[in-house]
């Protein structure tokens, strides 16, 4: 006689996501922001990349959309503890818009219009991990969710994701942007917890 009966299997396995800690899945999409949406023209938006020595790279709409786009099906995580699965975006990667320019910075910091900014490790923009997204779910990003363009950096807390993005500067030393400033984390990994400075 066998130790285990035929076709016991053990008990079921959890069917559910896996989900950073501390979060829960939502169906909608909260819109949350600090200030007022800014309202770009497409004829005036631009995406301008800095470089630490003073190098500017610069795409207007027209240049940006004839870069090759991508679609992406991410999971996003805010640090007020909702998370959201199987998110659609079309953007640029950027290792395309890196791509030609010449930099020894280890550091990014993202620029929006309205002024908001949020600072990132360049390492963690590259290697097919974050995009300049301008279609969310098949359609044109709406603007109370960034549009016309976002930063897309699904492996962080979604807050360094900046909307309304407008350019990077590169940094050789890391520079704190508007939430880290006021006591987020500067690096912001979900499955790490750190929401606040000290996590």
């Amino acid at each position: 006689m066998g130790i285990v009966s035929p076709g016991f299997q053990g008990r079921p396995r959890p069917t559910g996501p896996h989900l950073p800690p501390g979060q829960y899945l939502i169906e909608d999409f909260p819109v949350l922001s600090a200030g007022p949406t800014p309202q770009v023209p497409l004829g005036e938006w631009e995406f301008v990349i800095t470089t630490e020595t003073g190098q500017v790279h610069r795409w207007s709409w027209p240049q940006f959309q004839e870069l090759p786009g991508e679609t992406r099906k991410v999971d996003i995580h805010c640090v007020t503890k909702w998370s959201k699965l199987g998110t659609m975006w079309r953007g640029v990667s950027l290792d395309t818009l890196l791509a030609e320019v010449d930099t020894a910075a280890e550091f990014a910091l993202m620029d929006s219009y309205g002024g908001y900014t949020t600072n990132l490790p360049l390492e963690d923009l590259l290697d097919g991990q974050a995009w300049i997204v301008y279609e969310y779910d098949g359609a044109d990003l709406p603007p109370e969710h960034g549009g016309p363009a976002r930063l897309l950096v699904p492996h962080l807390y979604f807050w360094k994701s900046a909307k309304w993005v407008h350019g990077m500067r590169l940094l050789l030393e890391d520079e704190p942007g508007f939430w880290e400033t006021i006591g987020y984390h500067d690096y912001g990994d979900p499955w790490r917890e750190q929401r606040y400075q000290g996590d």
